[in-house]
């Protein structure tokens, strides 16, 4: 299994990309700008998306991806997530007003697009791969995701702050390889951490003692321009772990 980084910031600007994760050359994990820099044959390959929760840099690259591959789809494309993130997509998206609503289109009885709920707990099995929905704390519903396959298994926490839910689905497992873990602000931003229901540096370590597995670690999500800061407190926070920063174009391979 090889994860490709298509954006891991925690905004834009140039050279950043937001959330999107490529599992080998079928599935997404979130559909943030970073799927923009695929080409059009790429995006065709895809089958199935898992997303972390509801907000845009997240999600926002789903429609602009139909819509330009609208005519290629040999079959539909299949968007994973918790009922409450696919109800937003389905209200505040694909609803005709800001985006025609393709899981009508181009007819309701073979669209290019359907909707699977997920609960916490649930496997969803896909050519040799196993994704494990874990539900974690932000400030809407969200998830993260436990990837395993013969070669190892990776987690991916999407956005989120202090929790138990998260480091017990992981721990549960004996086995954990790689844990990309969000850490959008620095420590000066601790309210704001708080409020946004994000992970500073000192807030992730002390959940980081929940975990009972020593993972390679990398960072993500960071708030652009704090990049450096972030990273140099992580290491701080976190000296017994091995540590790095996640960066677009990243391969991990399992």
């Amino acid at each position: 299994m090889q994860v490709r980084v298509l954006g891991c910031s925690g905004g834009v600007g140039q050279g950043l990309r937001t959330t999107s994760l490529l599992i080998d050359d079928d599935v997404l994990i979130d559909a943030g700008s970073g799927v923009g820099d695929l080409s059009l044959d790429e995006m065709a390959k895809i089958r199935h998306i898992f997303l972390t929760h509801s907000h845009l840099d997240h999600l926002a690259f789903i429609p602009l991806m139909l819509d330009s591959i609208f005519e290629e789809r040999q079959e539909a494309l299949i968007v994973h997530g918790l009922p409450e993130t696919l109800h937003a997509l389905r209200q505040h998206i694909f609803n005709w007003v800001i985006w025609p609503d393709f899981h009508q289109l181009p007819t309701p009885e073979q669209p290019v697009m359907r909707y699977a709920p997920m609960s916490p707990g649930e496997l969803v099995s896909l050519g040799g791969r196993s994704w494990e929905m874990i539900p974690v704390v932000h400030a809407v519903p969200a998830v993260g995701y436990r990837v395993s396959c013969a070669g190892g298994v990776l987690a991916f926490s999407g956005d989120t702050s202090t929790n138990d839910s998260f480091w017990q689905g992981l721990n549960a497992h004996e086995r954990l390889d790689v844990l990309i873990v969000e850490t959008a602000f620095a420590n000066a931003d601790l309210a704001i951490s708080r409020m946004a229901k994000h992970y500073c540096p000192s807030l992730l370590a002390e959940d980081l003692k929940k975990l009972r597995h020593q993972p390679q670690l990398y960072i993500t999500h960071n708030k652009p321009g704090e990049e450096d800061v972030i990273f140099s407190e992580c290491r701080a926070a976190l000296p017994g772990r091995n540590i790095r920063r996640l960066n677009g174009g990243d391969l991990i391979t399992l």
